[in-house]
């Protein structure tokens, strides 16, 4: 497949700004979520990934449940959407009842090849303030890829044990909550029939954020304190066929962390920072 690549970074420099109130019963609805219990007043790790969310009428969403390509970002047009990673910087906690406003800027439009063949990725930064207060700055980047055509996979080396460990168990419950936290209609996490017959997956397809912030919590819990930095990149999907683990080990920059089901390759690789 062909893309105009010229075209695509036209959307370079693009902005969207939106705002929502941080209510106690989002926080209460996002740890119940992860089985956590926490301080009500003051807004748990990555709960702003919960907050002004694109916000598309059904008419306006593609069949895959995406909002329609060509508003804010650009209209790549390979099939498949993912989120490949990030980073976040962390420079205060929010708090109930302030009022959150994320500006995020297209930064950078590439493509690449990869063993599936073209990849367009994204890159989006994100400012968030409370009430005015500067609270986070975090990259997003996404890649858009064609679906498998049967090219040979190579095979990735099964996932280290970490010297910390936390199972997980990616129930269809857990998925679809954190889609209507997030108010995510991505089909693969909550559609099985389309996962399995439309995008040839084995299951759900576990949220890459949702990822991101357990291990993000994992750091905080083991440390005792909240990270000054975050980073994060995924190398391989998980299914709710099969549970999965938290896993991390001190080093000399902070702690390295990363997912993997059971005998399986690594998911999701970070660094926490403080």
């Amino acid at each position: 497949m062909t893309l105009d690549i010229d075209h695509l970074r036209g959307w370079i420099g693009r902005e969207q700004t939106q705002s929502e109130r941080l209510t106690e019963t989002i926080v209460r609805q996002f740890n119940a979520t992860f089985d956590r219990d926490a301080d009500t007043d003051r807004a748990p790790l990555l709960i702003h990934l919960c907050l002004a969310q694109p916000i598309a009428p059904m008419s306006e969403l593609g069949r895959d449940g995406h909002p329609a390509l060509g508003g804010f970002l650009p209209p790549v047009s390979l099939p498949r959407r993912m989120w490949a990673g990030g980073a976040f910087t962390f420079h205060g906690p929010v708090q109930v009842g302030e009022d959150v406003t994320r500006r995020s800027v297209i930064s950078d439009v590439q493509l690449k090849e990869g063993r599936s063949g073209t990849l367009c990725f994204v890159t989006v930064d994100h400012e968030v303030t409370a009430d005015g207060r500067p609270v986070l700055s975090e990259r997003q980047d996404i890649v858009y890829r064609d679906v498998d055509k049967g090219r040979p996979a190579k095979t990735p080396p099964l996932a280290p044990q970490g010297e910390h460990q936390k199972p997980v168990d990616p129930t269809p419950t857990l998925l679809f909550r954190y889609s209507a936290l997030t108010f995510n209609g991505h089909r693969i996490h909550y559609d099985r029939t389309f996962c399995t017959e439309d995008e040839g997956y084995p299951g759900l397809v576990v949220h890459g954020p949702m990822q991101a912030t357990q291990l993000c919590q994992f750091a905080a819990d083991l440390r005792g304190t909240p990270p000054a930095r975050f980073r994060f990149r995924s190398l391989s999907p998980l299914f709710d066929t099969a549970g999965y683990a938290l896993h991390a080990r001190d080093t000399e920059d902070g702690m390295a962390l990363w997912t993997a089901r059971d005998g399986g390759p690594v998911a999701m690789e970070a660094l926490a920072e403080w």
